[in-house]
C-alpha cells in the first residue's frame, strides 16, 4: 500500500507537547473552521483560497476546546477553557450571545439534527441540553463518573450517546432523560494521558455507534440493544484518538496515537489507504461535497487530503441515506422541511421540530468531574455531528504540568513558524478548581486557604498549621469568585480574574488584627486582569495581564506601579522581598521556556537581584518561594529544586532532584523548604496536586545535590559537606551585612558554631574514607579545609593510627604552616594602633589558637581597646590574638581554666589510645570501624563541645565568680564589637 505525504499549513500555535485542535466544514463545503485549545481565537478559512488570511473570531479569553455548527450552517457554537459557550452567525462570524456558562472548562458541543438543541459538556458536572431558541436549559443529564469527552445525537433525535474519560459509554433517551444502556469501561481510560481522547460517532443511517476500543481498534454497537456488532482492527499500533464516518457511511477515517490515519471500507472491514504524519492528527472532517478529508494535528497545522477514496470505488458522498442530509461527519441532519435556512441566521425556525427535547425541562446538572488531569478534552463537530474529542485539561493545571513525552513534537520542514506556547501565570500553592470539592487557594509553610463553590458563591476558610501561633480567622463568604490567594502572619490577600459586564478584576486584603475598625480593603481593576498576588511585611502586590506590578501598603495605599519587561509567570513574597518571574522572550525551538526573575526590596525601593531563571530542558516552572531563611527557591516540572545563593556572583544550586527520590507512581507537590528539608505532599500518579479532603500529609525529604557516584562510596558525606559549606557561607554573608550596618550579630554565633563543628566532623569522616580508599591526595585537600587546630591534630592522630606516616608528616607540615601563620598574624596585631577601637573584619568560623588556651576566634581583627573595669576607671587594654588562617575563624574565650585542663586530659587519653591501633579498615560509607572508629568518635565528641557564647547573658553567681577571676588575672572581657558604645 502506497503511503503518501500531505503538506499541512499552520492555523494555530500550540504548546510544546501539542494541544487539541478542531476542524469542521459547513454543509456546503464553502468554509472550513478551525480552533485550538491553546488559542482563544476561532478561524474561518476559505478552502478555495488557503493562502488568504482567515476570518478570526476573538471573543474567548482562553483556548477554544470545542466547535459545532448547526445543520443548516447558519449558527456556529464554540466552547472554551474560560467556561463559556458562545454562538455566532455563520459564515459572517458576528457574535450573537453567551448561551451558557459552566464552572469548569467545556470540552464538547453537539447540535441535534434540527439545530434546536445544543448539548454541552466537559469538566463540569453534567451534560447540559440547551434550547437554542431562548437559551434555557432544557435538561441536565446525570450519570457519568468522569469528564465527558464525546457527544453525538442520533438521526431521529431519540438518543444521545456520550463517552467519558474513564471509558464508559451511555445511551440516553432524550424524551425521558433516562439511561437506556450504560457500557462500562469499553473505551480506553484517558485520565492519565492527555494525548488520547475518547470519542464516539453514530453512523449516517443511525443504526450503529462507533467507539474506540481497548485493542487499538474501533468497536461497533447496535443502536437499540447496545450489543457489540463487530470491530475494525488493522495496523494501528497505538490507541485510536479520533474517528469519523464518511457522509454515506461506507467508509471511516481513524486517527491513532501512532500518527497514522487509516481509511476503512466498512463492508469489507479492512483498511484501504493510510497516511503517515509527523504529528498526531487530533481531528478530521469529511468534505460534504466531493472526495476529500480535512485534518488538523496537535501542533495546529491543518490540510486537505484530496482523493481519499480511490476513483475505482464508490465516492464517499454517493448514496447518502435518505433519512438525513449530507454532513461532513456523516451524522444525521434535518428532514426536508427543515432544510430551509433561517434568514435571520438563528435556529428559531427549527425549534418547533424538537418539542420532545424542549419538553425535557427539569433535570439537574450531572456528573461529577472525576479528576481533571492532563487529559485534554475537545469537541469537534463536522457539520451536524459532533465527533467530540475532549481533552480533560484545566487551565490552572495545564500551566503547571510537565511535558509527558519529554519534548516537543517534530514539525514539518515547510512550517517553521510554529512555536511552543509560553507558560501561563499561576499562583504558588494553589490547585485547580473541582466541582463540588474544596480547592486550595493557597498552601504554604504557615497555613492554608481553601474554597468551595456553592450556589453561585464560595465558602473560604483559613487554617494555620500551628494553631497555637496563628490567630483564629472566621470563615468568609466569597461573592467575587476568588481563584488565587496569599497568606502570611499578618493577613491574607485574594484576587479573581476578570468577571462581569465591565470585565473587572478584584483585589481584596484582610488583615488578621488591626487597631482600626474596617481595616479590610479592596481594589477593582476594570479591563485589567490580576494574574498573581503576593504578600510581605506591610505590603501587598498584584501583577496583571498588562505587565503591571501594583504595590499597595497594608492599609490600602497605592504605593507604586511598575511596568515589567514581560508577561508574569508567578511571584512570591517574604518579609521585605518580592520575587517576580516573567517571560524574557518567546520559547526556544526546543520548547524551553525563557524566564527571568527579579527580587525587589519593597522597603528600600531597590532591585538587588535580577537574572535568568534556570529550568530543566523542556520543563515548566511549578513552584516559586523562599526558604525559612529567606533564600529564593524554585521547582520545575522535571522535579528539580533550585536555591539562589550568593556564590559566584549569584548562582542557582540544584538541591533536590525528584528523579533520584520518587517512585514511578509518585509526584511531589512542593509546599516549602528549610535549610535541610523539602516539605511536599506526595501525590499518586496521575494526580499532580492534592485534594483538600482528606487532609494532605506533609512529607519531609532530605535536600541533596545531584552528585555523581563517588569512587569512595561516601556520597552522603560529600553531600553533607557541600550543604554545610553553603549554609556556612550564607551565615557569613548575613553577619557581614549586620556588621556593615553596626548591628549585633551575636544571635548567629551559636548557629555558625554548630555548623562549623559539624563540618569539621564531616571532613574527618571523609578523610577516613579517603585513607581507606587510598585517595591520599584528596585527604590532603580535605585537611586544609579544617578550621580548628584541634581538628588538624585529630586528623594527624587518625592517619597515625592508620599507619600512614607519610600522610601524617604532610598533615604535620600543614599544621606547622598554620601555626606559623597564626603567630605572624598575632605579632602584626599586637604592634598595630594600640589606642584604636576594635574593628570587625567579617568572616565567621571557629578556630583554636592553641590547644592550651582553647580560644575560639570570631574572625575579627582586634586592635588594642581600652577596657573599663568595675570601678569605672580605664584599665590597660588586653589585645586578643586573631591569626589569619586559611579557613575563616571564630573567637571565643573559655570562661575558666578548668575547661582547658579537662580537654588536655582528653587529648592525653586520646594520644595514648592511638598507640593501640593497628590496621583496621574504613568502610566505603565513610564510617570508621573497630578501634579506629573509637578514635574518630572521640575526636568528634571532643569537637562537639561547644565553648560558651561570649554574647550570652550569665547568671548572677556566674557573673560574680567570673568577675573575681578576671580581677585576679587583671583581665576584663571585651565589649560586644558590633554594639555601638554610648557617647
Amino acid at each position: 500500500m502506497k503511503i503518501r505525504t500531505l503538506k499541512l499549513r499552520e492555523a494555530h500555535r500550540s504548546t510544546a507537547n501539542g494541544s487539541y485542535c478542531s476542524v469542521l466544514w459547513d454543509q456546503q463545503a464553502h468554509h472550513l473552521v478551525t480552533a485550538s485549545s491553546s488559542d482563544p481565537t476561532v478561524a474561518i478559512h476559505d478552502p478555495l483560497l488557503p493562502s488568504n488570511p482567515p476570518r478570526m473570531l476573538r471573543h474567548h479569553r482562553d483556548g477554544v476546546t470545542a466547535l459545532s455548527i448547526s445543520p443548516n450552517s447558519t449558527c456556529l457554537a464554540s466552547g472554551s477553557i474560560d467556561h463559556s459557550v458562545k454562538l455566532y452567525k455563520f459564515p459572517g462570524g458576528e457574535f450573537e450571545t453567551n448561551i451558557t456558562r459552566f464552572t469548569l472548562p467545556i470540552r464538547v458541543l453537539a447540535f441535534n439534527k434540527s439545530g434546536s438543541i445544543l448539548a454541552a459538556a466537559g469538566d463540569d458536572e453534567g451534560i447540559k441540553l440547551i434550547n437554542t431558541v431562548d437559551g434555557s436549559i432544557a435538561r441536565v443529564l446525570k450519570g457519568h463518573k468522569g469528564p465527558v469527552t464525546g457527544l453525538d445525537f442520533d438521526h431521529k433525535n431519540e438518543y444521545l450517546a456520550s463517552v467519558d474519560s474513564i471509558g464508559n459509554v451511555i445511551f440516553w433517551e432524550l424524551q425521558s432523560g433516562r439511561i437506556l444502556h450504560d457500557l462500562k469501561a469499553v473505551a480506553p481510560n484517558t485520565i492519565s494521558d492527555t494525548s488520547v481522547m475518547n470519542v464516539l460517532c453514530w453512523s449516517p443511517d443511525g443504526e450503529t455507534l462507533a467507539v474506540p476500543g481497548l485493542r487499538n481498534d474501533v468497536v461497533m454497537y447496535d443502536r437499540d440493544t447496545a450489543e457489540k456488532l463487530f470491530s475494525l482492527r488493522g495496523d494501528h499500533v497505538q490507541p485510536i484518538c479520533f474517528l469519523s464516518w464518511s457522509p454515506n457511511g461506507k467508509y471511516m477515517a481513524t486517527s491513532g496515537m501512532d500518527r497514522q490515519v487509516l481509511i476503512w471500507d466498512i463492508d469489507k472491514k479492512q483498511d484501504i489507504d493510510r497516511q503517515k504524519f509527523e504529528d498526531r492528527i487530533c481531528c478530521m472532517a469529511w468534505k460534504p461535497v466531493g472526495n476529500a478529508l480535512a485534518v488538523i494535528d496537535v501542533m495546529g497545522k491543518y490540510g486537505l487530503w484530496e482523493s481519499v477514496i480511490p476513483t475505482s470505488m464508490r465516492s464517499p458522498t454517493e448514496g447518502i441515506p435518505s433519512l438525513q442530509s449530507r454532513n461532513s461527519n456523516g451524522l444525521l441532519l434535518f428532514e426536508e422541511e427543515d432544510e430551509e435556512p433561517n434568514t435571520s441566521g438563528s435556529l428559531s425556525d427549527l425549534g418547533e421540530d424538537a418539542l420532545d427535547e424542549s419538553d425535557l425541562a427539569s433535570r439537574k446538572r450531572l456528573r461529577r468531574q472525576f479528576k481533571y488531569n492532563d487529559d485534554q478534552d475537545e469537541d469537534m463537530d463536522n457539520d451536524w455531528n459532533l465527533l467530540p474529542k475532549s481533552q480533560m485539561q484545566k487551565k490552572g493545571h495545564r500551566t503547571r504540568k510537565e511535558n509527558f513525552d519529554g519534548g516537543n513534537n517534530n514539525q514539518t520542514g515547510t512550517v517553521v513558524s510554529i512555536r511552543s506556547k509560553m507558560q501561563e501565570a499561576f499562583q504558588p500553592g494553589a490547585t485547580p478548581s473541582q466541582l463540588g470539592k474544596r480547592r486550595f487557594l493557597c498552601y504554604n509553610m504557615l497555613g492554608t486557604i481553601t474554597s468551595i463553590e456553592h450556589d453561585g458563591y464560595s465558602h473560604i476558610e483559613i487554617d494555620f498549621h500551628d494553631t497555637g501561633k496563628g490567630p483564629r480567622v472566621p470563615s468568609m463568604t466569597d461573592y467575587f469568585g476568588f481563584t488565587m490567594a496569599s497568606l502570611n502572619e499578618n493577613g491574607s490577600v485574594f484576587a479573581n480574574p476578570c468577571k462581569g459586564e465591565k470585565n473587572m478584576s478584584t483585589l481584596m486584603y484582610r488583615p488578621f488584627s488591626s487597631w482600626a475598625n474596617n481595616s479590610e480593603w479592596s481594589m477593582r481593576l476594570e479591563g485589567e486582569e490580576i494574574k498573581v498576588v503576593a504578600l510581605g511585611t506591610a505590603w501587598v502586590a498584584a501583577i496583571t495581564n498588562l505587565n503591571f506590578l501594583r504595590i499597595y501598603t497594608e492599609g490600602g495605599l497605592q504605593r507604586h506601579i511598575i511596568s515589567l519587561d514581560g508577561p508574569v509567570v508567578t511571584a512570591s513574597g517574604f518579609k521585605n522581598q518580592l520575587a517576580v518571574v516573567t517571560h524574557a522572550s518567546d520559547c526556544l525551538p526546543s520548547s524551553d521556556q525563557m524566564l527571568e526573575f527579579r527580587v525587589f526590596d519593597i522597603s528600600d525601593g531597590t532591585q538587588p537581584i535580577r537574572g535568568r531563571l534556570p529550568l530543566s530542558p523542556g520543563s515548566l516552572l511549578t513552584w516559586l518561594g523562599f526558604t525559612e531563611d529567606g533564600q529564593l527557591s524554585s521547582y520545575d516540572s522535571k522535579g528539580v529544586l533550585r536555591v539562589f545563593t550568593s556564590h559566584y556572583g549569584g548562582s542557582w544550586f540544584p538541591l533536590f532532584s525528584a528523579s533520584k527520590e520518587k517512585k514511578s507512581d509518585e509526584n511531589y507537590w512542593v509546599v516549602g523548604l528549610n535549610a535541610t528539608k523539602l516539605f511536599c505532599v506526595v501525590c499518586k500518579t496521575p494526580d499532580l496536586f492534592p485534594l483538600v479532603i482528606p487532609k494532605p500529609v506533609l512529607t519531609l525529604l532530605d535536600l541533596s545535590f545531584p552528585l555523581a557516584s563517588s569512587d569512595l562510596g561516601a556520597d552522603a558525606l560529600e553531600n553533607e559537606f557541600i550543604l554545610n559549606s553553603m549554609h556556612l557561607s550564607q551565615i557569613h554573608r548575613k553577619i557581614e551585612e549586620m556588621a556593615s550596618v553596626g548591628r549585633d550579630a551575636s544571635t548567629l554565633d551559636d548557629e555558625a558554631f554548630n555548623i562549623e563543628a559539624a563540618q569539621d566532623r564531616c571532613i574527618l569522616r571523609l578523610i577516613a574514607s579517603c585513607c581507606n580508599g587510598d585517595k591520599l591526595a584528596r585527604a590532603t585537600e580535605l585537611v586544609k579545609l579544617l578550621s580548628l587546630e584541634k581538628s588538624l591534630k585529630g586528623a594527624i592522630k587518625l592517619v597515625t593510627a592508620l599507619k600512614l606516616p607519610n600522610l601524617a608528616e604532610r598533615f604535620n607540615n600543614i599544621l606547622e604552616e598554620r601555626l606559623l601563620s597564626e603567630s605572624k598574624g598575632t605579632t602584626s596585631l599586637l604592634n598595630s594602633d594600640a589606642g584604636n577601637s576594635l574593628i570587625a573584619d567579617v568572616g565567621v568560623n571557629k578556630s583554636l589558637t592553641d590547644s592550651r588556651s582553647e580560644t575560639l576566634e570570631l574572625g575579627i581583627q582586634l586592635k588594642p581597646l581600652p577596657l573599663t573595669g568595675s570601678s569605672g576607671m580605664s584599665e590597660p587594654g588586653i589585645t586578643l590574638p586573631f591569626p589569619k588562617l586559611s579557613a575563616p575563624l571564630f573567637t571565643k574565650k573559655l570562661k575558666n581554666s578548668e575547661k582547658e585542663k579537662t580537654d588536655q586530659d582528653q587529648i592525653v587519653k586520646l594520644e595514648s589510645g592511638t598507640k593501640l591501633v593497628h590496621s583496621e579498615k574504613v568502610d566505603n560509607g565513610g564510617n570508621v570501624n573497630s578501634t579506629e572508629g573509637k578514635i574518630v568518635g572521640q575526636l568528634l565528641k571532643l569537637h562537639s563541645q561547644h565553648p560558651p557564647n561570649p554574647f550570652s547573658k550569665t547568671s548572677n553567681n556566674e557573673e560574680s565568680t567570673n568577675k573575681e577571676d578576671r580581677n585576679q588575672q587583671n583581665f576584663q572581657r571585651a565589649s560586644n564589637p558590633f554594639k555601638k558604645s554610648p557617647r
